[in-house]
């Protein structure tokens, strides 16, 4: 079964709803190991409400912090502090899609930080939506997970801008999955259009 781990190259970049496409695309299990903030409207509960098939099982949280902040600083104020040995990954049959918070090097406590999370057989799909500075994040990421031996995808999001991603392209070895594009609102029939184009490259992980 796939492993498929959803990060980004910062916040905001459109993870969510990448996760939400990839889970509905494969008809897998989703799982958010570590939520910080917003537990009324969590990454899980947009992640439900985006897909349409009857096989995906939401797992719980590992962690669910209360403050919209990097999960280190966040599970300080909830008075607790994040151990890897306590985020298990769920017993499933089916395919997994993990989804992030922030970027890699995002710290959950004083050694650790996003990358310990992400196993030797995990596949990352790495989600990079343009800013200025988008590219060196991006590229930096990339290096990131290559030197850590980890297999990884490139997922753009948002508007295309050509000259951006023809130079990401050029000057790493990343597969590309496909583009996101800008859009007014994300619902279930878009996620499961958007499904519909990735499931081919998905598959093939």
């Amino acid at each position: 079964m796939k492993r498929i781990f959803v990060t980004g190259i910062s916040t905001e970049v459109g993870k969510t709803v990448a996760a939400a496409i990839i889970t509905e695309a494969l008809q897998a299990d989703y799982w958010k190991p570590i939520q910080a903030g917003d537990l009324h409207d969590s990454d899980s509960l947009k992640v439900e409400s985006l897909i349409s098939n009857g096989k995906t099982v939401i797992h719980p949280n590992a962690y669910a912090l209360h403050t919209p902040i990097s999960p280190h600083a966040s599970a300080a104020i909830d008075g607790v502090e994040i151990q890897l040995d306590r985020i298990r990954e769920p017993e499933t049959k089916n395919h997994l899609v993990i989804e992030g918070a922030g970027g890699l090097l995002v710290p959950l406590n004083d050694r650790d930080t996003m990358l310990d999370l992400i196993q030797p057989h995990y596949t990352v799909v790495l989600v990079s939506r343009h800013y200025l500075g988008s590219i060196n994040h991006t590229l930096l990421s990339l290096e990131l997970l290559k030197r850590a031996g980890l297999s990884a995808w490139l997922l753009f999001s948002g508007d295309e801008i050509p000259g951006t991603e023809e130079i990401i392209l050029k000057k790493t070895d990343a597969p590309l999955l496909g583009r996101i594009a800008e859009e007014k609102e994300f619902e279930r029939r878009r996620v499961m259009e958007y499904a519909k184009i990735f499931a081919p490259a998905l598959k093939s992980i």
